[in-house]
């Protein structure tokens, strides 16, 4: 059977990441060469509007000069065909004129020159004076009273004003054009980029899919993807450990439970066929011994469960006083040989946790020593020992970090009414991490045999 991605009727489809990186570059450079564009478009038409202008005050400034020298000629001499100029009086009447300029009307209306006089830029058609386009009349006057005469200079705006208009037609065909281009090129380098992705991405689908091992392919580049697929490798490996570590401990749990249960259900399928004058208080006696080593076990598991949720170990936090604590806890362990100090040793813990773990030291040491358990606790540097010693057997060096693994029991300990479940020591180890401490176990010191557990717990501040 083949499956097919519908898109649901009414649910608006996301673009791919490809598309979204192009269209945001697109936009974001159609956007900048927009207001490039205008930018230089509004620049070249002040330039050419400050060039005519420059031009034609240069045009009236030298024929002013030559007023003032009377050695203008009745026709004013220009330079090119787009520029005209006139000599007019107060009243707006023309004395002088140059070829192409009407010797008889001015080019500017009475009130078109008071504001010219006043400084103020005028601008005309150039229909009426014969020119095309816009033109642009500039005065310059000298003299006062019935002798002033007033230069009028017009210049035409049309050859500037199109080579303008060339340019903006010009950048509205190649703008285009070279955003479609970038386009395409972006297309192609984002789609490059990216292949990397989408292949941590197929191979995230395989592995959840079942299709091969939980690795994912590491780009070659020494880039951000690259280190991403490297710590996302890590995490695979970690989640690999954990559900391989998970599924052992649910195996080992079933397998410890599984043992008190059917003892269990065999003293109860017997008693189904005792006779009524049976010693029921005995027997009821050797089903709570396994009646109590299920909830020891229960127990175990759960405090396991929890030490595995750092977030509520430390919810459990607060300042614990060890001296105290062990003092308290010795009470209940009569063969234990314990001096109470007289200093504290505050450190920051749960104390329920930290008890837990003592004593589960305590009961460890008390099952294999022959004669005496020592219980000390000193300060190490900045931090505080807790040590533990028994005159037993001892652990073999190289089994030592191996009984702190969960279920795991040495071969001269897995006798059945031995007690233990085999959580005891990673019990500790697990309690004296939450706790930023260490644990190790040594030969017992000045002893030709025995044990001893070291707990370092860094001392609070």
């Amino acid at each position: 059977m083949t499956t097919h991605d519908h898109q649901q009727p009414g649910v608006r489809r996301e673009r791919s990441l490809r598309t979204r990186i192009v269209l945001l570059g697109v936009v974001g450079l159609a956007v900048g060469l927009a207001l490039g564009g205008a930018t230089l478009i509004g620049a070249l038409w002040a330039a050419i509007d400050g060039t005519a202008d420059a031009e034609a005050s240069k045009t009236a400034q030298a024929i002013v000069k030559l007023l003032e020298e009377e050695a203008l000629p009745d026709t004013v001499p220009v330079a090119g065909t787009d520029v005209r100029v006139q000599v007019v009086d107060a009243q707006n009447r023309v004395h002088k004129s140059s070829i192409g300029a009407d010797r008889l009307t001015s080019m500017l209306h009475a009130d078109e020159l008071r504001d010219s006089t006043a400084g103020e830029r005028v601008q005309i058609d150039g229909v009426r004076i014969g020119l095309a386009g816009p033109v642009l009349i500039v005065s310059e006057s000298t003299g006062t009273g019935d002798e002033r005469r007033i230069v009028l200079v017009a210049k035409s705006m049309a050859d500037l004003f199109q080579s303008a208009r060339y340019v903006r037609d010009a950048l509205l065909i190649a703008f285009p054009l070279l955003v479609l281009v970038l386009a395409v090129v972006g297309w192609r380098v984002v789609g490059v980029t990216l292949r990397p992705v989408e292949a941590l991405r197929r191979g995230a689908e395989e592995i959840t899919g079942g299709g091969r091992a939980g690795r994912l392919p590491v780009p070659a580049s020494r880039d951000e993807i690259h280190r991403l697929a490297l710590t996302l490798n890590d995490m695979l490996q970690r989640l690999d450990t954990a559900r391989a570590r998970q599924r052992a401990f649910v195996a080992d749990a079933a397998h410890e439970l599984r043992s008190p249960l059917a003892s269990m259900r065999v003293q109860l399928e017997v008693a189904q066929r005792l006779p009524d004058d049976t010693d029921w208080p005995a027997f009821i006696d050797d089903l709570m011994i396994d009646a109590d080593r299920l909830s020891r076990l229960v127990d175990d598991l759960l405090l396991l469960a929890r030490a595995d949720d750092s977030a509520e170990a430390a919810r459990r936090t607060a300042p614990v006083e060890l001296g105290e604590l062990l003092t308290d806890l010795t009470g209940r362990y009569p063969a234990v040989v314990f001096t109470p100090p007289s200093e504290q040793f505050w450190v920051d813990g749960d104390a329920d946790a930290l008890r837990r773990a003592v004593a589960n030291l305590l009961d460890n040491a008390g099952r294999h020593a022959r004669a005496t358990v020592a219980l000390a606790v000193t300060t190490e540097g900045p931090r505080h020992l807790v040590t533990v010693t028994d005159d037993g057997p001892g652990i073999p060096a190289a089994d030592r970090e191996r009984v702190f693994d969960r279920f795991t029991r040495l071969d001269d300990a897995r006798a059945s009414n031995d007690g233990g479940s085999g959580l005891g020591l990673a019990i500790v180890r697990e309690v004296v991490r939450l706790h930023r401490g260490a644990i190790t176990l040594t030969d017992a010191p000045a002893s030709a045999s025995g044990l001893r557990a070291e707990i370092r717990l860094p001392a609070a501040d």
